[in-house]
């Protein structure tokens, strides 16, 4: 159920599991979209016998910022990640073994969980993109899912790397061969 936000504007509900840790050691998949879902990052073209992204150049920050992100985030392993024309997909691994104060999920100033790490990833590929004055902008929120099994871990694996060749059949794709 929706809740009350300040000014009487309704909020869209949390997808964040409420009683969970997101700056505990864990693997997170998350999935980032731009706004409108433009296809401000690249291309999926067909070569080599496989289907592949051709990224733009704000597609080719995005992967810089995404490799990035173990610099400002030295608790962070980067797993699977796939650019995509309109979204990008990727593997966190949040490793802090010696992480021993639990916080549930709270709404509020976050640092040093999976919401600062992405907020520090958007806004830092929001800047070039300001500073370089290419038309750019994120979804606000984006989604992510604590991955709680290996099984789930080598699923959402596949559905990453399968990404591209799945292109012409994403509902959010302008070009959908079979719509």
């Amino acid at each position: 159920m929706n809740e009350l936000k300040f000014g009487g504007q309704y909020r869209i509900d949390s997808v964040r599991l409420a009683e969970y840790d997101y700056g505990s050691s864990g693997m997170y998949f998350v999935t980032v979209c731009t706004q409108n879902k433009q296809c401000y990052l690249g291309d999926v073209i067909y070569t080599d016998n496989q289907w592949t992204i051709l990224p733009s150049v704000i597609g080719q920050r995005v992967i810089e910022g995404w490799l990035q992100i173990t610099i400002f985030h030295s608790y962070v392993h980067l797993d699977a990640f796939q650019l995509m024309p309109n979204h990008i997909h990727g593997i966190l691994i949040i490793d802090k073994p010696a992480y021993t104060d639990w916080q549930p999920n709270r709404f509020g100033p976050q640092r040093q969980n999976l919401a600062s790490i992405m907020r520090g990833f958007k806004s830092g590929v929001k800047s070039f993109a300001t500073a370089n004055q290419i038309d750019f902008t994120w979804q606000s929120r984006y989604y992510e899912r604590v991955i709680r099994s290996d099984d789930e871990l080598k699923r959402i694996r596949h559905y990453i790397d399968a990404n591209p060749s799945n292109w012409y059949r994403d509902r959010d794709n302008a070009e959908n061969l079979f719509m």
